[in-house]
């Protein structure tokens, strides 16, 4: 089953930049549900980590909202990730095999290292971008966009 807890959470920080960008009013958890098509008790699962983090400030009440913690070129993707997946690593192995031969006894140990590894570089890679680098990437995917 693929975890889009991570697209989502970038998304949300997306719109929250982008709104910053505009000097827009902060976003509620309903306009924010709305724009990812989610239901806004799940936009508030978001953003509590996002806002125990400093990435995502939320302000209650009929004026309230969510806006940037700090500016996006402060908030790397990897910050962002980490708030949405937490500690579950990026694959689990399988579990219940019986040590029977050299696979099963150690395969577990092996997919275990190979996902330290992988996880590294994804952290590594999502560590060298800034939420503001994704707000210019897709304005520059923008432009080649015709809307109807």
């Amino acid at each position: 089953m693929l975890d889009i807890r991570f697209s989502r959470a970038l998304q949300l920080m997306l719109f929250l930049a982008v709104a910053a960008e505009n000097g827009s009013a902060p976003l509620s958890s309903a306009e924010l549900a709305h724009r990812l098509h989610a239901n806004p008790s799940l936009v508030r699962k978001l953003l509590v980590p996002l806002t125990d983090e400093g990435l995502a400030v939320c302000v209650k009440g009929r004026t309230g909202g969510a806006r940037l913690g700090r500016p996006a070129d402060r908030i790397t993707l990897a910050e962002i990730y980490r708030c949405a997946v937490g500690d579950k690593p990026l694959w689990a192995p399988s579990p219940g095999v019986e040590p029977v031969c050299a696979v099963t006894a150690h395969a577990g140990e092996y997919f275990a290292a190979l996902t330290v590894e992988a996880e590294e570089a994804v952290l590594g890679s999502l560590g060298d971008r800034t939420l503001a680098d994704g707000v210019r990437e897709l304005r520059r995917l923008d432009t080649g966009c015709a809307r109807h």
